[in-house]
């Protein structure tokens, strides 16, 4: 060896001793989560961050300096077997297209140099690794440094999912509690419910619902590629949170007993449902109704980044053979039978979603239906859309998704038909009762939002005769039939009340110059939701007589002791047949509508000075409206402000008693916080609720 390369392998050698190394790598997990509006993930391991944003790495390097000239670092970035490989420039410039690494050349001064990584608008959704690659002028080291979860980004312009005004965003992504309306639309019934996005482990059990789904099992590679866009996501979590098809999270369940399972009525959020599916091995949660489906599904698709809000469709039809057109079924005593296919739920809950539509064109953007709910297959499996709405309001039935389905949902045609003996004694139609209100949730407002104008073209009162007088008000309710010879209005005085008569009028007129008798048949009977009516529970029978264009008012009432025991959370279907004793011709009017459950109330001791980790009192109160006495369970819960819930037994309260319950919570983060507290009465079956509003403060 000469002298010349023995002394370059020794400058060779002393170099690598001396060379590059990084010690650490840290992912700043504080600061992005910030920066990323990820701050209720902070209880998650991994680095939790939103596309088509830069988040930062800083490195803790060891030897030598970092030499621009003969130093260069490279990241890989792992989604299963997917991966891509990028230099780590000095360029500052972005890409929303690219995966981007960039170092600031000041900061090659420091100790700890910073890495700003930026991820593509439409990269796929999943949980990342990462890997650092050093190459200097004598060797190549890799460094396994970290994980990261990746959702969507709502707040950046090039994402399929941008919402562009902050309080949206606030409220479809961030808030972790809402309201769910239920009842019927001139008596709406608003249902507390915790989202639990945040809660510990809800992150986790949402991805992997994405990976435990057929599509991800099936082609994992071509699974992961999907994922970046929100379109098939929603196809994914929608089929997901149903079990008809696969491993999913919800057995669903509308009749018979609970015994199995729980009643879906006592579900409070969505944590313990995706907590338990999860800790069973992905066995389906038994059991889910509607609004159970909607919940949960608004809780995956807010943790993935996905703008969502929980909808309700009063009066929503289930068209079995797609001719928009509902039968219903009466007996000429007006009692309401079960003879056909098709049915009329009071109300069905589904939700909406906020992404772009890439894949059908222009103006289909905005708000889309997803509906969990197993009711018909789409593409093969139980899910339903993304079905644009402005596609359903000007019925776009040739774009994609499930548009008719929807359509018929909000749109379709009531016959009501009386029958006696196989005939047909009278047939009328209603053209406003389905979809007659569509709901959700109002912005930063414990109210509902009317939305039904963007699901169809609202008909003016001058421009169609109506079924529902153009002057009611949103608290009673108006139901008339009518014949050439007579016509019938139904109208509940006002919006019935537990604990209360329910007052009602029939208003019976003789359209002709001719006396006629009349017999006069009312009919109560309690119904579920989602089905029929079952067997009658009040009804009364008279005969009238009429003189030439006589009108006749008859104030008639259903007492408390005659509906309490059997009505419970049901709604009752009241009809009213008015026949002619002379050709037996008839005249039916209907309405449906619930009884409003009380409230339970809740106080909190000083609003004012609530912050994380001191504890607090609330104090929840229940009047018993009831003829008799009630029993039942108090569960109080509340994401972050209580671990897990709080379970009280109420002894025998009597009818007009008054009882409180204090309750201690100890709040964990800062926020808008939802406490809520339900009592389910174990000698009616009925379930009361209320909630409260926590504000926490920053010590």
């Amino acid at each position: 060896m000469t002298a010349g390369t023995y002394s370059i392998a020794l400058r060779k050698r002393h170099y690598q001793m001396e060379d590059l190394r990084i010690q650490y790598v840290n992912l700043e997990k504080s600061e992005n989560l910030k920066r990323h509006r990820t701050e209720g993930f902070s209880s998650t391991k991994d680095l939790v961050v939103r596309r088509g944003a830069p988040f930062r790495v800083s490195l803790l390097l060891k030897g030598r300096p970092f030499n621009p000239k003969n130093d260069s670092l490279r990241i890989k970035v792992m989604l299963g077997r997917l991966y891509v490989i990028m230099p780590v420039t000095f360029s500052k410039r972005v890409s929303s297209t690219h995966w981007k690494a960039y170092m600031d050349p000041e900061s090659l001064n420091l100790q700890c140099p910073s890495i700003e990584i930026s991820s593509p608008a439409s990269a796929s959704v999943g949980r990342y690794r990462f890997q650092l690659f050093v190459f200097t002028q004598y060797s190549q080291r890799i460094f396994a440094f970290g994980k990261f979860t990746l959702l969507c980004n709502p707040w950046c312009r090039e994402d399929a999912v941008y919402i562009p005004f902050e309080d949206q965003r606030e409220e479809y992504v961030q808030n972790d509690s809402g309201l769910l309306y239920m009842g019927t639309a001139v008596n709406l019934l608003s249902r507390p419910w915790s989202f639990d996005q945040y809660e510990p482990g809800v992150l986790e059990m949402c991805l992997n619902l994405l990976q435990v789904s057929p599509q991800h099992q099936k082609n994992t590679r071509l699974d992961y590629l999907n994922r970046n866009n929100p379109v098939y996501i929603g196809r994914v979590v929608s089929a997901m949170i149903n079990s008809e098809d696969d491993r999913g999270v919800l057995k669903g369940k509308w009749s018979g007993d609970y015994k199995q399972g729980v009643n879906p009525s006592t579900w409070t959020g969505s944590g313990d449902i995706l907590r338990q599916w999860a800790e069973s091995g992905y066995r389906p949660v038994k059991y889910g109704q509607c609004w159970v489906f909607a919940a949960v599904m608004c809780t995956v698709m807010r943790v993935l980044g996905i703008p969502c809000r929980v909808v309700t469709n009063f009066n929503s039809a289930h068209d079995t053979n797609g001719n928009l057109v509902i039968e219903e079924f009466y007996t000429e005593t007006g009692k309401k039978l079960n003879h056909s296919k098709d049915s009329i739920w009071n109300f069905h809950v589904w939700v909406e979603c906020w992404m772009t539509r890439r894949d059908i064109g222009r103006g289909m953007d905005g708000w889309q239906v997803l509906d969990p709910t197993p009711q018909e297959r789409s593409g093969g499996v139980f899910c339903c859309g993304p079905a644009p709405v402005k596609a359903i309001k000007d019925r776009r039935i040739d774009l994609l998704y499930d548009i008719p389905f929807v359509y018929a949902e909000v749109n379709a045609d009531v016959h009501s038909i009386v029958v006696s003996k196989g005939q047909v004694l009278s047939h009328s139609k209603d053209e406003e009762r389905v979809g007659s209100l569509i709901c959700t949730k109002a912005i930063g407002l414990p109210r509902h939002q009317n939305i039904t104008g963007d699901y169809k073209y609202i008909k003016s009162p001058t421009s169609t005769l109506s079924s529902r007088s153009s002057t009611m008000s949103e608290d009673s309710t108006l139901r008339r039939g009518s014949s050439a010879e007579m016509s019938v209005v139904l109208t509940l005085d006002k919006a019935p009340v537990a604990g209360e008569p329910v007052r009602f009028t029939v208003n019976v007129i003789n359209k002709q110059s001719v006396a006629r008798m009349v017999t006069v048949h009312l009919n109560a009977q309690t119904k579920e939701y989602n089905h029929s009516p079952s067997d009658t529970f009040w009804k009364t029978h008279g005969i009238i007589k009429l003189a030439p264009m006589e009108a006749k008012v008859l104030q008639k009432q259903i007492l408390p002791a005659e509906y309490e025991d059997v009505v419970g959370d049901d709604l009752i279907n009241l009809a009213v047949v008015v026949e002619d004793m002379f050709n037996q011709k008839c005249v039916l009017a209907s309405e449906e509508f619930n009884i409003a459950s009380p409230q339970l109330t809740i106080q909190i001791a000083d609003e004012d000075s609530i912050v994380p980790h001191k504890e607090q009192t609330a104090t929840v109160t229940f009047t018993n409206p009831y003829s008799h006495p009630v029993s039942g369970d108090l569960t109080v819960a509340g994401a972050g402000l209580i671990q897990g819930k709080v379970l009280f037994r109420m002894l025998p309260l009597q009818p007009r008693g008054r009882v409180e319950q204090q309750i201690t919570f100890t709040p964990s983060v800062v926020g808008t916080k939802m406490l809520q507290a339900s009592l389910t009465l174990t000698n009616i079956r009925a379930t009361i609720r209320g909630f409260k509003m926590v504000s926490v403060n920053r010590a």
